[in-house]
């Protein structure tokens, strides 16, 4: 007896500790289970980087959750004042993708094409301006770095990168991350924009376009100017919508978004001017206006005027001419070809290697260059692979544009009556007037990000209730798609359900109901 009840017990004693596991495993909700077990893999995997990695990568495991960690409670906050549903699982979604898009970036930059990126520059160059920070006062008599150029375009991109660094420390992978962070903050600040200056817009669909469109996920994800000019050029859309809609703190985004990108590419900020000054003209005007508000208007138009000229100015210096005349205008387009013209994705290929060829200010040609920036690469000038990939998109842009025509004809009256499409329209005339030039497809693709944000806000115009697409009728349901009540309610089984069919050439037999549907359409005419 003592035997069989020790056998007893040895049988059943590993029996407890799985059951046990399965009740506690009852208990645990399946999502925390799922977080854990993440949890667990990414400390694994941290580890196993820090042993065989150095700060350069393992670092960049460091800086991802932190990254979330801020932008988390920002993206509640701005969820809870939303009316939209599920705002903040759209938002959450937008930018972890956004912040995955670095890795392939630095995978296209470092493998792809060898470490022949300025990303690679950018972090050397910031990497000693931050060894530079950590060493030095600002309180200091010896606080003096020589860039080594002007500060002005590539040097302040390098200012920025080492300013990062100072911060996180000097991880290539680190920077991309906190970069295509920065140019996610644009992206939500087109959204925020259009959802203040033009309510009607079709939000969400917007949102799902700005927040998940392949060029601008993946090309504003590293260090350089892109990611820069995205989350300024959002700044200054944002700042430009709260002024159409007369918010306070108007000016200072306009100021600080017209400021960030005037020190890297100053003429999209005058591109970005033209277009304010032409929606402030056009502003609906309040039903009831004070004594000072034409005067009031008048100095608004004539400091924009002035930051119009001032900015133009800038561009004059930083591209090396003498004034703002059309002989200084068309010498910067024509040196904008010349340099565009090299590499393997060359659009218009130079009968000489120093010939730059003579563009006309005359604006008959500014459709074409709207197609030429907004829809090219064509599937058929692709010359590889990344060529390819980037005119599946524009060809899907230029087929929801032709789907979209009842909401463009709207275009027109909504110019005039929602000043924000004014100014929507006119950075993108101007700015494909500008970009036009660039002879090179690659680089278009990348430099295209600078308006996509406003492009869509043309897809984003609401449908009118009269043009709303009316379902076909059908004779009768489709063969695939069963609709609501076709099967029918099964009779019992009887002799009356088993008919004979029909002689062939003889009136077909009426069929039962629960086998009209039940042989897939077989007795279709």
């Amino acid at each position: 007896m003592a035997a069989g009840s020790v056998r007893a017990t040895g049988r059943a004693g590993p029996a407890e500790p799985a059951a046990a596991l399965r009740a506690l495993a009852g208990r645990v909700p399946w999502p925390t289970a799922v977080a854990v077990c993440l949890v667990l893999g990414y400390v694994t995997v941290f580890v196993l980087a820090m042993v065989h990695t150095g700060y350069d990568t393992w670092g960049a495991l460091l800086i991802l959750p932190a990254l979330m960690a801020i932008g988390t409670p920002i993206l509640a906050r701005v969820a809870a004042v939303n009316p939209e549903r599920d705002v903040f699982r759209l938002l959450m979604l937008a930018m972890a993708l956004k912040l995955l898009c670095a890795f392939p970036r630095y995978l296209m930059a470092f493998v792809l094409y060898g470490g022949a990126a300025d990303a690679k520059m950018y972090h050397q160059r910031g990497s000693d301006l931050a060894l530079f920070l950590d060493t030095h006062s600002p309180l200091s008599g010896t606080f003096h770095y020589d860039l080594g150029m002007k500060v002005a375009g590539t040097g302040f991109i390098i200012i920025v990168t080492g300013v990062v660094y100072a911060i996180t420390g000097p991880s290539l992978v680190g920077g991309f991350l906190v970069f295509s962070w920065l140019g996610f903050w644009g992206l939500l600040l087109f959204w925020r924009a259009l959802q203040i200056a033009f309510p009607e817009a079709d939000s969400r669909r917007y949102a799902k376009l700005v927040f998940f469109l392949p060029s601008l996920l993946f090309w504003p994800s590293s260090i350089g100017k892109d990611a820069w000019m995205m989350s300024c050029l959002g700044l200054t859309a944002y700042g430009v919508a709260r002024l159409l809609d007369r918010r306070f703190g108007a000016f200072l985004c306009i100021a600080l978004g017209s400021l960030g990108t005037g020190m890297v590419r100053p003429h999209v900020t005058v591109l970005a001017g033209a277009g304010l000054t032409v929606a402030y003209v056009l502003r609906r005007r309040p039903q009831q206006v004070s004594a000072l508000g034409p005067l009031r208007t008048v100095l608004t138009v004539a400091v924009l005027g002035v930051m119009v000229m001032l900015m133009l100015q800038q561009v004059s210096t930083f591209f090396g001419t003498t004034g703002t005349t059309g002989d200084s205008v068309n010498h910067v387009l024509s040196e904008t070809s010349r340099r565009t013209s090299q590499g393997g994705s060359v659009i218009n290929q130079a009968t000489a290697d120093d010939a730059a060829p003579q563009f006309s200010l005359n604006p008959a040609g500014l459709p074409v260059a709207v197609v030429s920036v907004l829809f090219r690469p064509f599937p058929f000038e692709a010359s590889n692979i990344q060529n390819l990939v980037q005119s599946v998109e524009c060809f899907a842009l230029l087929v929801m544009f032709i789907r979209d025509w009842p909401r463009l004809r709207r275009v027109p009256r909504l110019f005039v009556q929602r000043s924000y499409v004014a100014f929507t329209i006119v950075y993108t005339l101007l700015f494909c007037w500008a970009f036009s030039t660039i002879n090179n497809m690659g680089i278009l693709s990348r430099e295209r990000v600078q308006v996509l944000p406003l492009v869509l806000v043309l897809l984003a115009v609401p449908r009118p209730e009269g043009d709303r697409p009316k379902a076909r009728p059908h004779s009768r349901p489709p063969l695939w798609r069963v609709q609501p009540g076709q099967w029918g309610v099964r009779p019992a089984a009887g002799p009356e359900t088993h008919r004979p069919p029909a002689a062939v050439g003889g009136p077909a037999a009426p069929p039962p109901p629960s086998t009209t549907s039940s042989q897939g359409g077989s007795n279709r005419p």
